[in-house]
Protein backbone atom coordinates (compact mmCIF):
# COMPACT_ATOMS: atom_id res chain seq x y z
CA UNK A 1 0.00 0.00 0.00
CA UNK A 2 1.47 3.28 -1.03
CA UNK A 3 1.60 6.08 1.49
CA UNK A 4 1.21 9.67 0.41
CA UNK A 5 3.83 12.09 1.62
CA UNK A 6 3.42 15.79 2.24
CA UNK A 7 5.82 18.29 0.79
CA UNK A 8 7.74 19.81 3.78
CA UNK A 9 7.64 23.18 2.03
CA UNK A 10 3.85 23.22 2.39
CA UNK A 11 4.15 22.92 6.20
CA UNK A 12 6.14 26.13 6.54
CA UNK A 13 4.43 29.33 7.58
CA UNK A 14 4.00 31.85 4.80
CA UNK A 15 6.77 34.46 4.76
CA UNK A 16 5.95 37.78 6.40
CA UNK A 17 5.58 40.75 4.12
CA UNK A 18 7.97 43.58 4.79
CA UNK A 19 6.48 46.80 6.07
CA UNK A 20 6.50 49.40 3.30
CA UNK A 21 6.33 53.08 4.14
CA UNK A 22 3.47 53.58 1.75
CA UNK A 23 -0.18 54.60 2.27
CA UNK A 24 -1.11 51.62 0.11
CA UNK A 25 0.08 49.28 2.89
CA UNK A 26 -2.89 48.58 5.19
CA UNK A 27 -0.59 48.08 8.18
CA UNK A 28 0.87 51.55 7.75
CA UNK A 29 -2.61 53.03 7.50
CA UNK A 30 -3.66 51.21 10.67
CA UNK A 31 -0.67 52.54 12.62
CA UNK A 32 -1.23 56.10 11.39
CA UNK A 33 -4.91 56.11 12.32
CA UNK A 34 -4.16 54.72 15.78
CA UNK A 35 -1.55 57.44 16.38
CA UNK A 36 -4.02 60.10 15.22
CA UNK A 37 -6.82 58.84 17.50
CA UNK A 38 -4.52 58.59 20.52
CA UNK A 39 -3.21 62.09 19.79
CA UNK A 40 -6.72 63.55 19.58
CA UNK A 41 -7.73 61.88 22.86
CA UNK A 42 -4.53 63.17 24.50
CA UNK A 43 -5.21 66.73 23.33
CA UNK A 44 -8.80 66.61 24.61
CA UNK A 45 -7.66 65.30 28.00
CA UNK A 46 -4.93 67.96 28.24
CA UNK A 47 -7.41 70.72 27.34
CA UNK A 48 -9.94 69.55 29.93
CA UNK A 49 -7.28 69.31 32.62
CA UNK A 50 -5.72 72.70 31.90
CA UNK A 51 -9.15 74.35 31.68
CA UNK A 52 -10.18 72.85 35.02
CA UNK A 53 -6.97 73.95 36.74
CA UNK A 54 -7.33 77.47 35.34
CA UNK A 55 -10.95 77.80 36.51
CA UNK A 56 -10.00 76.57 39.97
CA UNK A 57 -7.18 79.10 40.19
CA UNK A 58 -9.46 81.94 39.08
CA UNK A 59 -11.98 81.02 41.79
CA UNK A 60 -9.20 80.50 44.34
CA UNK A 61 -10.28 76.93 45.05
CA UNK A 62 -7.51 74.81 46.52
CA UNK A 63 -6.77 71.44 44.95
CA UNK A 64 -5.17 68.28 46.27
CA UNK A 65 -5.93 65.72 48.93
CA UNK A 66 -4.47 67.59 51.89
CA UNK A 67 -7.97 68.02 53.33
CA UNK A 68 -7.98 64.31 54.23
CA UNK A 69 -5.78 65.06 57.26
CA UNK A 70 -8.10 67.75 58.61
CA UNK A 71 -10.63 67.17 61.38
CA UNK A 72 -13.92 66.02 59.91
CA UNK A 73 -16.43 67.13 62.55
CA UNK A 74 -18.80 64.71 60.83
CA UNK A 75 -21.10 62.51 62.95
CA UNK A 76 -21.58 58.97 61.67
CA UNK A 77 -24.36 56.86 63.17
CA UNK A 78 -22.82 53.40 62.66
CA UNK A 79 -19.33 52.18 61.89
CA UNK A 80 -17.35 48.96 61.99
CA UNK A 81 -14.33 50.71 63.50
CA UNK A 82 -14.03 53.29 66.25
CA UNK A 83 -14.85 56.78 65.05
CA UNK A 84 -15.58 60.18 66.52
CA UNK A 85 -16.24 63.58 64.89
CA UNK A 86 -12.75 64.69 65.95
CA UNK A 87 -11.16 62.16 63.59
CA UNK A 88 -9.89 63.08 60.13
CA UNK A 89 -11.76 63.03 56.84
CA UNK A 90 -9.62 60.07 55.83
CA UNK A 91 -10.96 57.99 58.71
CA UNK A 92 -14.51 59.14 57.99
CA UNK A 93 -14.16 58.00 54.37
CA UNK A 94 -12.70 54.70 55.59
CA UNK A 95 -15.80 54.21 57.72
CA UNK A 96 -17.95 54.88 54.65
CA UNK A 97 -15.97 52.36 52.61
CA UNK A 98 -16.42 49.70 55.30
CA UNK A 99 -20.15 50.45 55.48
CA UNK A 100 -20.38 49.99 51.70
CA UNK A 101 -18.51 46.68 51.89
CA UNK A 102 -20.76 45.55 54.74
CA UNK A 103 -23.79 45.99 52.52
CA UNK A 104 -22.17 44.57 49.36
CA UNK A 105 -20.64 41.41 50.87
CA UNK A 106 -23.66 40.43 52.98
CA UNK A 107 -26.01 41.35 50.12
CA UNK A 108 -24.13 39.20 47.60
CA UNK A 109 -24.21 36.17 49.90
CA UNK A 110 -27.91 36.49 50.78
CA UNK A 111 -29.00 37.34 47.22
CA UNK A 112 -27.12 34.32 45.85
CA UNK A 113 -28.78 31.95 48.32
CA UNK A 114 -32.27 33.40 47.89
CA UNK A 115 -31.98 33.71 44.09
CA UNK A 116 -30.77 30.11 43.75
CA UNK A 117 -33.66 28.79 45.82
CA UNK A 118 -36.22 30.80 43.85
CA UNK A 119 -34.68 29.76 40.53
CA UNK A 120 -34.91 26.09 41.52
CA UNK A 121 -38.45 26.63 42.82
CA UNK A 122 -39.53 27.94 39.40
CA UNK A 123 -38.61 24.54 37.94
CA UNK A 124 -40.41 22.60 40.65
CA UNK A 125 -43.14 20.13 39.69
CA UNK A 126 -45.25 21.60 42.48
CA UNK A 127 -47.63 23.90 40.60
CA UNK A 128 -48.24 26.29 43.50
CA UNK A 129 -44.56 26.64 44.40
CA UNK A 130 -43.58 27.22 40.76
CA UNK A 131 -46.24 29.88 40.21
CA UNK A 132 -45.40 31.70 43.44
CA UNK A 133 -41.73 31.82 42.43
CA UNK A 134 -42.68 33.09 38.97
CA UNK A 135 -44.95 35.76 40.50
CA UNK A 136 -42.13 36.90 42.78
CA UNK A 137 -39.71 37.23 39.88
CA UNK A 138 -42.15 39.13 37.67
CA UNK A 139 -43.25 41.56 40.39
CA UNK A 140 -39.87 42.26 41.99
CA UNK A 141 -38.07 42.89 38.69
CA UNK A 142 -40.73 45.30 37.38
CA UNK A 143 -40.53 47.67 40.36
CA UNK A 144 -37.71 50.27 40.49
CA UNK A 145 -35.11 49.53 43.13
CA UNK A 146 -35.27 53.03 44.61
CA UNK A 147 -39.02 52.64 45.09
CA UNK A 148 -38.48 49.34 46.87
CA UNK A 149 -35.87 50.86 49.19
CA UNK A 150 -38.22 53.71 50.11
CA UNK A 151 -41.03 51.20 50.65
CA UNK A 152 -39.06 49.03 53.08
CA UNK A 153 -37.69 52.06 54.90
CA UNK A 154 -41.21 53.45 55.33
CA UNK A 155 -42.38 50.06 56.64
CA UNK A 156 -39.58 49.95 59.21
CA UNK A 157 -40.23 53.53 60.29
CA UNK A 158 -43.89 52.62 60.80
CA UNK A 159 -43.10 49.84 63.28
CA UNK A 160 -43.86 50.37 66.99
CA UNK A 161 -41.26 51.77 69.36
CA UNK A 162 -38.87 49.69 71.47
CA UNK A 163 -41.37 49.24 74.33
CA UNK A 164 -43.89 47.65 71.95
CA UNK A 165 -41.29 45.98 69.71
CA UNK A 166 -42.22 42.83 67.83
CA UNK A 167 -40.67 39.74 69.43
CA UNK A 168 -41.16 36.81 67.00
CA UNK A 169 -38.34 34.74 68.53
CA UNK A 170 -36.68 34.79 71.91
CA UNK A 171 -33.98 37.46 71.90
CA UNK A 172 -35.03 38.96 68.53
CA UNK A 173 -36.73 42.38 68.55
CA UNK A 174 -37.98 44.40 65.59
CA UNK A 175 -38.96 48.04 66.09
CA UNK A 176 -38.56 51.45 64.48
CA UNK A 177 -35.04 51.47 65.94
CA UNK A 178 -34.05 48.52 63.79
CA UNK A 179 -33.50 44.81 64.29
CA UNK A 180 -31.87 43.51 67.49
CA UNK A 181 -30.28 40.04 67.53
CA UNK A 182 -28.37 38.03 70.15
CA UNK A 183 -24.62 38.04 69.62
CA UNK A 184 -21.56 36.62 71.30
CA UNK A 185 -19.14 38.87 73.12
CA UNK A 186 -16.21 38.85 70.72
CA UNK A 187 -12.86 38.23 72.40
CA UNK A 188 -9.30 37.42 71.34
CA UNK A 189 -10.04 33.70 71.53
CA UNK A 190 -12.68 34.06 68.82
CA UNK A 191 -10.28 36.02 66.59
CA UNK A 192 -7.57 33.37 66.87
CA UNK A 193 -10.12 30.59 66.30
CA UNK A 194 -11.31 32.36 63.15
CA UNK A 195 -7.71 32.69 61.97
CA UNK A 196 -7.17 28.98 62.63
CA UNK A 197 -10.29 28.18 60.59
CA UNK A 198 -9.01 30.21 57.63
CA UNK A 199 -5.60 28.53 57.79
CA UNK A 200 -7.32 25.15 58.05
CA UNK A 201 -9.43 25.90 54.98
CA UNK A 202 -6.28 26.81 53.01
CA UNK A 203 -4.53 23.64 54.19
CA UNK A 204 -7.55 21.53 53.20
CA UNK A 205 -7.60 23.10 49.74
CA UNK A 206 -3.89 22.41 49.25
CA UNK A 207 -4.30 18.81 50.43
CA UNK A 208 -7.25 18.32 48.09
CA UNK A 209 -5.20 19.51 45.12
CA UNK A 210 -2.37 17.16 46.07
CA UNK A 211 -4.76 14.25 46.57
CA UNK A 212 -6.39 14.79 43.19
CA UNK A 213 -2.98 14.97 41.51
CA UNK A 214 -1.97 11.65 43.10
CA UNK A 215 -5.28 10.10 42.10
CA UNK A 216 -4.66 11.10 38.49
CA UNK A 217 -1.31 9.28 38.65
CA UNK A 218 -2.22 6.02 40.41
CA UNK A 219 -6.04 5.96 40.23
CA UNK A 220 -6.40 5.59 44.01
CA UNK A 221 -8.90 8.01 45.58
CA UNK A 222 -7.97 9.73 48.84
CA UNK A 223 -10.44 10.79 51.50
CA UNK A 224 -10.60 14.53 51.97
CA UNK A 225 -13.12 14.79 54.78
CA UNK A 226 -10.82 13.59 57.64
CA UNK A 227 -8.33 16.32 56.83
CA UNK A 228 -11.11 18.90 56.45
CA UNK A 229 -12.66 17.86 59.75
CA UNK A 230 -9.36 18.12 61.57
CA UNK A 231 -8.14 21.35 59.97
CA UNK A 232 -11.42 23.29 59.82
CA UNK A 233 -13.19 22.02 62.95
CA UNK A 234 -10.81 20.36 65.40
CA UNK A 235 -8.04 22.95 65.05
CA UNK A 236 -10.23 26.06 65.61
CA UNK A 237 -12.00 24.38 68.53
CA UNK A 238 -8.64 23.44 70.06
CA UNK A 239 -7.37 27.02 69.72
CA UNK A 240 -10.60 28.37 71.21
CA UNK A 241 -10.43 25.88 74.12
CA UNK A 242 -6.75 26.59 74.78
CA UNK A 243 -7.56 30.29 75.24
CA UNK A 244 -10.21 29.63 77.84
CA UNK A 245 -13.18 28.72 75.65
CA UNK A 246 -15.13 31.97 76.23
CA UNK A 247 -18.76 31.77 75.20
CA UNK A 248 -20.91 34.57 76.53
CA UNK A 249 -24.05 35.45 74.59
CA UNK A 250 -24.94 39.12 74.66
CA UNK A 251 -28.75 39.20 74.76
CA UNK A 252 -30.53 42.43 73.83
CA UNK A 253 -32.62 43.87 76.65
CA UNK A 254 -34.83 46.94 76.97
CA UNK A 255 -33.11 49.65 79.01
CA UNK A 256 -35.06 52.89 79.24
CA UNK A 257 -36.21 54.00 75.81
CA UNK A 258 -34.05 51.65 73.74
CA UNK A 259 -32.41 48.23 73.71
CA UNK A 260 -28.94 47.57 74.99
CA UNK A 261 -26.65 44.71 74.06
CA UNK A 262 -26.77 42.25 71.18
CA UNK A 263 -26.25 42.94 67.50
CA UNK A 264 -28.01 46.00 66.06
CA UNK A 265 -29.13 46.43 62.47
CA UNK A 266 -30.25 50.02 62.01
CA UNK A 267 -33.46 50.72 60.04
CA UNK A 268 -31.40 52.32 57.26
CA UNK A 269 -29.04 49.36 56.90
CA UNK A 270 -31.81 46.80 57.24
CA UNK A 271 -34.00 48.51 54.62
CA UNK A 272 -31.07 48.87 52.21
CA UNK A 273 -29.98 45.25 52.65
CA UNK A 274 -33.53 43.95 52.36
CA UNK A 275 -34.26 45.92 49.21
CA UNK A 276 -30.99 45.00 47.48
CA UNK A 277 -31.28 41.30 48.33
CA UNK A 278 -34.92 40.93 47.26
CA UNK A 279 -34.41 42.92 44.06
CA UNK A 280 -31.20 41.21 42.94
CA UNK A 281 -32.50 37.75 43.88
CA UNK A 282 -35.18 38.11 41.20
CA UNK A 283 -32.52 38.46 38.50
CA UNK A 284 -30.30 35.74 39.96
CA UNK A 285 -33.29 33.38 40.00
CA UNK A 286 -33.71 33.72 36.24
CA UNK A 287 -29.98 33.20 35.70
CA UNK A 288 -30.05 30.02 37.78
CA UNK A 289 -33.17 28.78 35.98
CA UNK A 290 -31.59 29.41 32.58
CA UNK A 291 -28.40 27.64 33.64
CA UNK A 292 -30.28 24.55 34.80
CA UNK A 293 -32.38 24.44 31.61
CA UNK A 294 -29.16 24.65 29.58
CA UNK A 295 -28.09 21.22 30.87
CA UNK A 296 -29.23 18.59 28.33
CA UNK A 297 -32.25 16.52 29.35
CA UNK A 298 -30.18 13.39 28.76
CA UNK A 299 -28.10 14.21 31.84
CA UNK A 300 -31.25 14.08 33.99
CA UNK A 301 -32.39 10.84 32.42
CA UNK A 302 -28.98 9.19 32.75
CA UNK A 303 -28.71 10.16 36.42
CA UNK A 304 -32.23 8.89 37.14
CA UNK A 305 -31.41 5.64 35.34
CA UNK A 306 -28.54 5.19 37.80
CA UNK A 307 -31.03 5.41 40.67
CA UNK A 308 -30.02 8.82 41.98
CA UNK A 309 -32.51 10.79 44.04
CA UNK A 310 -33.80 14.02 42.39
CA UNK A 311 -31.95 16.05 44.99
CA UNK A 312 -28.72 14.20 44.24
CA UNK A 313 -29.22 14.70 40.51
CA UNK A 314 -29.58 18.44 41.04
CA UNK A 315 -26.63 18.83 43.43
CA UNK A 316 -24.12 16.43 41.89
CA UNK A 317 -24.98 16.29 38.18
CA UNK A 318 -26.93 19.35 37.03
CA UNK A 319 -25.69 22.30 39.10
CA UNK A 320 -21.96 21.64 38.51
CA UNK A 321 -22.61 21.75 34.76
CA UNK A 322 -25.00 24.69 35.02
CA UNK A 323 -22.36 26.76 36.82
CA UNK A 324 -20.50 27.21 33.54
CA UNK A 325 -23.55 29.04 32.20
CA UNK A 326 -24.49 30.75 35.46
CA UNK A 327 -21.19 32.33 36.52
CA UNK A 328 -20.66 34.93 33.71
CA UNK A 329 -24.07 36.68 34.06
CA UNK A 330 -23.90 36.23 37.83
CA UNK A 331 -20.81 38.45 37.81
CA UNK A 332 -22.90 41.28 36.39
CA UNK A 333 -25.44 40.92 39.19
CA UNK A 334 -22.70 41.04 41.82
CA UNK A 335 -21.43 44.25 40.26
CA UNK A 336 -24.97 45.63 40.16
CA UNK A 337 -25.64 44.94 43.82
CA UNK A 338 -22.40 46.72 44.72
CA UNK A 339 -23.08 49.77 42.57
CA UNK A 340 -26.77 49.91 43.53
CA UNK A 341 -25.73 50.22 47.17
CA UNK A 342 -24.98 53.87 46.34
CA UNK A 343 -28.76 54.45 46.54
CA UNK A 344 -28.27 54.26 50.31
CA UNK A 345 -28.08 58.05 50.33
CA UNK A 346 -31.83 58.13 49.59
CA UNK A 347 -32.72 56.49 52.93
CA UNK A 348 -30.00 58.01 55.09
CA UNK A 349 -27.52 55.15 55.32
CA UNK A 350 -24.00 56.58 55.52
CA UNK A 351 -21.97 54.72 52.93
CA UNK A 352 -19.00 56.02 50.95
CA UNK A 353 -21.23 58.13 48.67
CA UNK A 354 -23.07 59.81 51.54
CA UNK A 355 -19.91 60.58 53.52
CA UNK A 356 -17.99 61.74 50.44
CA UNK A 357 -20.86 64.06 49.48
CA UNK A 358 -20.85 65.59 52.96
CA UNK A 359 -17.08 65.91 52.81
CA UNK A 360 -17.04 67.75 49.50
CA UNK A 361 -19.84 70.05 50.69
CA UNK A 362 -17.81 70.98 53.79
CA UNK A 363 -14.43 71.32 52.10
CA UNK A 364 -15.38 72.39 48.58
CA UNK A 365 -13.09 69.67 47.16
CA UNK A 366 -15.69 68.47 44.65
CA UNK A 367 -13.29 66.98 42.11
CA UNK A 368 -11.32 65.09 44.75
CA UNK A 369 -14.51 63.83 46.42
CA UNK A 370 -15.97 62.53 43.16
CA UNK A 371 -12.60 60.98 42.29
CA UNK A 372 -12.55 59.10 45.61
CA UNK A 373 -16.05 57.71 44.99
CA UNK A 374 -15.13 56.63 41.48
CA UNK A 375 -11.89 55.01 42.66
CA UNK A 376 -13.68 53.07 45.41
CA UNK A 377 -16.35 51.62 43.13
CA UNK A 378 -13.83 50.95 40.36
CA UNK A 379 -11.60 49.02 42.76
CA UNK A 380 -14.46 46.98 44.19
CA UNK A 381 -15.88 46.20 40.75
CA UNK A 382 -12.52 45.16 39.32
CA UNK A 383 -11.86 42.95 42.36
CA UNK A 384 -15.20 41.18 41.92
CA UNK A 385 -14.61 40.78 38.19
CA UNK A 386 -11.10 39.36 38.66
CA UNK A 387 -12.31 36.83 41.24
CA UNK A 388 -15.30 35.73 39.18
CA UNK A 389 -13.19 35.46 36.01
CA UNK A 390 -10.68 33.31 37.90
CA UNK A 391 -13.48 31.08 39.17
CA UNK A 392 -15.08 30.89 35.73
CA UNK A 393 -11.76 29.80 34.20
CA UNK A 394 -11.30 27.24 36.96
CA UNK A 395 -14.63 25.48 36.30
CA UNK A 396 -14.46 25.80 32.52
CA UNK A 397 -14.26 22.62 30.43
CA UNK A 398 -10.74 21.89 29.23
CA UNK A 399 -10.51 20.26 25.82
CA UNK A 400 -7.92 17.54 25.42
Amino acid sequence: MSQSTTDPRLLRAPPKRKLRLSWADERVRGIVWQVVVVGIVGVIVWWLWSNTVHNLEVRRIATGFGFLEREAGLPIAESLIEYSPTDTYLRALTVGLLNTLKVAVVGILLATILGTLIGIARLSRNWLLSKLAALYVEVIRDLPLLLQLLFWYAILQGLPGPRQALNPVEGVFLSNRGLKLPWIEWQDAHSFALLAFILGAVATWLYRRQALAKQMRDGQPRRIWPVALGAMVALPVAVWAAMGAPWTVDWPALRGFNFRGGLTMSPEYFALLLGLVLYTAGFIAEIVRAGILAVPQGQWEAAQALGLHPGQVLRQIVLPQALRVIVPPMTSQYLNITKNSSLAVAIGYQDIVSIANTTLNQTGQAIEGIAIIMLVYLTISLSISLFMNWYNAKIALVER
